[in-house]
């Protein structure tokens, strides 16, 4: 069985979307913090089951007889670390074959806060001595297109970028990976650098926004620092928000460009282009 971990988060759905092409639904495993979220998968034949990285009780039983895990990191920006460790854990108790983990791009060296969760456990993973691959993700370029009505209210996209590229593709296109990764073979001990086919600036982002629209739109670079304040002013958590600061400002030393072309063959297509993403977020 192939199970998936964070099923009803926007990835998670997604994945398990990709896996149902080809894998039956009674050989998925949607394991999620509140089964009541995930009543629609069940109703199509998926297995649901409760795994809250924060009550480990409820990981074993998860995972039984799963032989393929997908480990999406959890959302918490902070003290994610204790709650990846305890499915890594279970997943060794569990005797699953592979497990599959998305962390961040260049984790192993990427100067973003962001990364140092990620990286710690991509080393748990290893010292644990299961069978592992490793996702290293890109941006989503979803991120970026959070701020679009903001972006064209005030005819500006803010950041502390610089002219940093941003390797960020869909996050369809993660998740096609992903379910590859699992229902596939071949990718034991592998790490993956996941970055889309062509990079982009901020100010190439508000430029292609400008001209899909038709309305103004330009990129204003700021400090972190005052970044930091334009994100708390928008009313994000004081963590959140400096460790979104954070990662614009390493992106502006490269953080989140990839060399691209990973992705793209794990999936069988092109990733999904910047212009394409913004031309469906204006539509909507």
């Amino acid at each position: 069985m192939y199970a998936v971990t964070g099923a009803t988060g926007q990835l998670g759905r997604l994945v398990i979307e990709a896996l149902l092409k080809t894998i039956p639904a009674n050989r998925i495993v949607a394991a999620v913090r509140n089964p009541a979220k995930a009543s629609d998968l069940a109703e199509r034949g998926v297995i649901v089951r409760e795994a809250d990285y924060s009550r480990p009780d409820t990981l074993g039983p998860a995972l039984a007889g799963v032989e393929k895990l997908l480990l999406i990191s959890s959302t918490e920006v902070d003290g994610r670390l204790p709650r990846h460790r305890a499915v890594i854990e279970a997943a060794g108790r569990a005797g699953i074959s592979l497990i599959a983990y998305t962390s961040m791009l260049h984790a192993d060296t990427s100067p973003a806060r962001l990364a140092i969760e990620h990286r710690q456990t991509e080393e748990v993973i290893a010292a644990s001595g299961l069978p592992a691959v490793i996702l290293r993700n890109g941006w989503y370029t979803e991120n970026h297109l959070m701020a679009l009505p903001a972006a064209l209210e005030h005819g500006a996209f803010v950041g502390a970028a610089k002219d940093g590229r941003f390797s960020s593709a869909a996050r369809q296109d993660y998740a096609e990976a992903a379910a590859v990764v699992l229902a596939t073979d071949g990718h034991v001990g592998k790490t993956y650098e996941l970055a889309a086919d062509q990079a982009f600036t901020l100010a190439e982002l508000a430029a292609e926004v400008s001209r899909q629209s038709g309305k103004a739109v330009v990129y204003n670079d700021l400090s972190e620092i005052a970044y930091l304040d334009v994100l708390t002013g928008a009313g994000l958590p004081g963590d959140l928000a400096a460790l979104l600061a954070d990662a614009d400002a390493a992106a502006s030393r490269g953080a989140l460009f990839g060399g691209g072309g990973v992705l793209g063959r794990l999936i069988g297509r092109p990733t999904t282009s910047m212009q394409s993403l913004v031309a469906a977020a204006l539509h909507v």
